[in-house]
């Protein structure tokens, strides 16, 4: 980054309930914070990833915006990140306050920072290549453009919300990364419809990555969202006289709660996307996390030490505290005869789920709170 260029900062959203991936999440525990695809937790390879963004700075740029619940483990994923730069919501209040009250944050240390927003918790498959994609938004954002990344997709995806841009068309990573103008945000479609946006071309998948100044988006959100301009400049004038953490406890909470998606970016004009493929997941299920994950030659991942026979296509996953002891003292999975399963262990609980019904797991959290089984949820 030249020293002319605006500086660029970070901030990574990292709530989340956890139910998708339970057992293995929890409440207090939410995806983010797992190694779902070995190594380290979702979190940290996010933040890892996009600091060559942050030039020289470092991880002095990388903000994460969480709820004080998840305060412990994030910091524990997070060593490098500063005290100062954990943005802790006393109420989650969705997106737009979040995003709203980091930008008016870092514009008090850069105003004309560029800030980009991602989850916390997705995969990327081919680094450079997002990032490359990544500076194209950075640099339309620097230009004036509130801007996204849209995801080409790869199929009829009806659980995502779409993007249509002007000329989105143009697949392959080899494809320039340049911004297009937005037309317009989808709602998560029908079966057929996702069939008609993939066949157009125009469509892009809604990825929930945001870039733009911080000025820019304050701008937009006291055009849009009066209510919430109003809470964050009174979080403002009490930052400016020492008191901001009592203001935001006493402000935060009543904030209205909105998305930025609906909220902001659906009525923004001059709205700017720019198409990327770099193999990117949102890791929306233990399907997804199948899908990602190295296998044998009859499509299974396992751990090490699991007994297959005549099994193929299983997907299991043994987070039981260690002991200690050595791998062979461990408890011994065994699957015969099946195929297509999702096993999940815990300390405390088992998951048996056909792969294909992956994303019903949520039922079970809601089940057990039904029950007043909070304690697994």
């Amino acid at each position: 980054m030249s020293s002319t260029e605006t500086p660029v900062h970070v901030l990574i959203l990292a709530g989340g309930a956890g139910t998708r991936f339970w057992p293995a999440s929890r409440a207090a525990r939410p995806k983010q914070l797992l190694p779902l695809l070995g190594g380290e937790p979702l979190i940290t390879a996010t933040a890892r990833r996009v600091l060559p963004l942050c030039g020289g700075a470092g991880w002095e740029r990388i903000w994460i915006a969480t709820g004080q619940h998840l305060l412990s483990p994030t910091r524990a994923a997070l060593p490098d990140v500063s005290e100062r730069r954990l943005l802790v919501e006393p109420a989650p209040r969705n997106t737009a306050p979040c995003i709203g009250w980091a930008a008016a944050t870092i514009a008090r240390e850069d105003p004309e920072a560029v800030v980009v927003v991602l989850p916390s918790d997705h995969h990327i498959a081919d680094v450079p290549r997002f990032l490359e994609v990544l500076e194209a938004a950075v640099a339309s954002a620097r230009g004036g453009a509130i801007t996204t990344i849209g995801i080409r997709p790869t199929h009829p995806e009806t659980g995502f919300g779409y993007i249509e841009a002007e000329g989105a068309g143009g697949a392959g990573s080899a494809a320039p990364a340049v911004p297009r103008q937005v037309l317009r945000f989808v709602e998560k479609p029908s079966r057929e419809r996702a069939e008609e946006f993939v066949a157009s071309g125009r469509f892009l998948w809604n990825a929930g990555m945001f870039i733009f100044r911080a000025g820019d988006m304050r701008a937009a959100i006291r055009a849009h969202l009066p209510a919430l301009a109003e809470g964050l400049d009174e979080i403002d004038r009490a930052a400016a006289q020492g008191a901001e953490a009592e203001a935001v406890l006493r402000v935060f909470p009543r904030l209205p709660a909105v998305s930025v998606d609906h909220g902001v970016m659906e009525h923004v004009a001059g709205l700017a996307v720019v198409p990327g493929d770099f193999g990117w997941s949102d890791v929306g299920s233990w399907q997804s996390a199948w899908e990602l994950a190295e296998k044998d030659e009859r499509g299974n991942s396992a751990p090490a030490g699991s007994v297959l026979v005549d099994a193929q296509g299983n997907h299991v996953v043994d987070l039981r505290a260690r002991s200690g002891g050595a791998p062979d003292d461990r408890r011994v999975i065994a699957l015969v005869g099946v195929e297509d399963l999702v096993v999940v262990e815990t300390d405390d609980a088992l998951l048996i789920v056909p792969r294909d019904r992956a994303q019903d797991v949520k039922r079970v959290v809601d089940e057990l709170k039904a029950r007043g089984q909070d304690r697994h949820t």
